[in-house]
């Protein structure tokens, strides 16, 4: 199965992390990966994107058009990366905005988020739009938005990995304090794709 899954949102969200625990748990099923990440301006809030490759694919590199998945962590960064996809990708995409510096100063406006959820659900086979920040403070942390959007990733059915496996991914990779929220976040974006 090759699948070429893009990440992306901005520098905080946990991006890289998320990439990090979908390639391991593919990894664990003895399956092809390649992960790849562009930081970009990360620390300052800028976009950070992250490619996981599936199936023998080994650029890292995905053009437009050839995103099978898109998973964003903030909405202006899912309208951004929509030219990767196809009318036939799966897109999910956090609503909750992070206002750029050039909207917070009232130099630009920022796009309204539901006009552009009803454009990608005419425009594209699957979109999964949710307030993943709201589902991640329910979890017990807000910074597990990563993890509620891994879960409705793994709730689509698309992934060669079982939620098991990600589940004990989880486990074994986020610090040992936080590990009982990241699986009630995965939990709760897996319920939030039915």
């Amino acid at each position: 199965m090759r699948q070429r899954i893009l990440f992306t949102g901005v520098g905080g969200q946990g991006t890289l992390l998320a990439s990090r625990l979908l390639g391991e748990a593919v990894m664990a099923e003895g399956l092809d990966v390649c992960v790849s990440e562009v930081h970009g301006m990360a620390q300052r809030g800028g976009v950070v994107e992250s490619t996981v490759m599936l199936g023998g694919i080994s650029g890292p590199i995905i053009s437009e058009g050839e995103a099978d998945v898109l998973v964003s962590f903030e909405p202006l960064e899912t309208i951004r990366a929509l030219p990767k996809c196809s009318r036939k990708s799966i897109i999910i995409t956090n609503t909750v905005p992070i206002e750029p510096f050039t909207v917070k100063l009232g130099q630009a406006e920022y796009p309204d988020v539901d006009q552009w959820v009803g454009f990608m659900k005419d425009n594209y086979a699957n979109v999964k739009a949710l307030d993943a920040d709201s589902l991640a403070k329910e979890a017990g942390t807000a910074k597990a938005v990563n993890v509620v959007l891994i879960g409705t990733l793994a709730a689509t059915g698309v992934l060669p990995v079982s939620a098991d496996v990600l589940r004990e991914t989880i486990r074994r990779t986020v610090k040992p304090k936080f590990v009982d929220a990241n699986l009630k976040a995965f939990e709760l974006g897996m319920k939030a794709a039915a």
